[in-house]
């Protein structure tokens, strides 16, 4: 069974995780077909637009146990590969030129709800269970604090790492992090339908937009808006571009 499908539905791509026997738990197998596939739609001209999405009863429950206590051994080396492989995945999404939705349904727990939260938008389900329980097994939400930190801010953040709060749906559009929480049948349908409606939007005011988004967020005031600056020079050609 591949362990990632890959459909494209015109001109968006469908990506999904595909262990529904383990809730599509985060394997180095499912891992790098994660980061290959994301880097293979960027490269891809007719991709305007992604979806995330898992098979089964979860999007994805975390990193797979089984795996995870086999790197806790004595091969430090395995597990600073491990490592280096989960970052190089959280750091693409911000790199990526074309809008990322992922589809969240059933559990998005750990490293699941890391990754959730690391596409652009989330699409999530009404009973959807999000969290960050790794304290309770005695580990650390390590690579996935970073998004989460600058997405939720810290005292929500850290309530959500010490306690292992679990969101719904609800929670989640409240908390700002979600677009909009459905009825779990139609997650897919709906993070579809926004995916398609990005995929008409010009591609380089797309790929310039989340580009300057992903910079701001992390500037001081005044540099984030000479580099808006910049770009509100620059998109006066996107027009032009269009029409040729």
């Amino acid at each position: 069974m591949e362990e990632l499908l890959v459909e494209d539905h015109s001109a968006v791509r469908l990506l999904t995780m595909n262990r529904p026997l383990k809730h599509n738990a985060l394997n180095t197998g499912l891992t790098r077909a994660l980061l290959d596939a994301l880097l293979s739609a960027q490269e891809k001209e007719s991709c305007r637009a992604i979806v995330l999405a898992g098979a089964g009863k979860s999007f994805c429950a975390g990193a797979d146990v089984g795996e995870f206590a086999a790197l806790s051994g004595d091969d430090a080396r395995a597990a600073r590969e491990r490592a280096d492989l989960t970052a190089a995945l959280h750091r693409v999404f911000s790199k990526i030129s074309k809008p990322i939705i992922s589809a969240v349904h059933g559990n998005a727990l750990g490293g699941g709800a890391g990754l959730a939260l690391a596409c652009d938008l989330m699409v999530v389900a009404d009973d959807m269970r999000f969290g960050y329980p790794e304290l309770s097994h005695g580990i650390v939400a390590a690579i996935v604090m970073a998004n989460l930190v600058r997405q939720v801010g810290q005292k929500t953040a850290f309530c959500m790492v010490s306690t292992g709060r679990v969101l719904n749906g609800a929670d989640a559009v409240g908390l700002g992090i979600a677009m909009s929480s459905e009825p779990a049948g139609h997650v897919l349908d709906r993070a579809m339908g926004v995916a398609s409606a990005l995929a008409a939007c010009h591609p380089d005011a797309m790929e310039a937009t989340k580009n300057l988004f992903y910079r701001v967020s992390s500037l001081p005031f005044d540099e984030a808006l000479t580099v808006g600056r910049d770009t509100n020079v620059i998109m006066r050609s996107f027009r032009k571009t269009e029409s040729r």
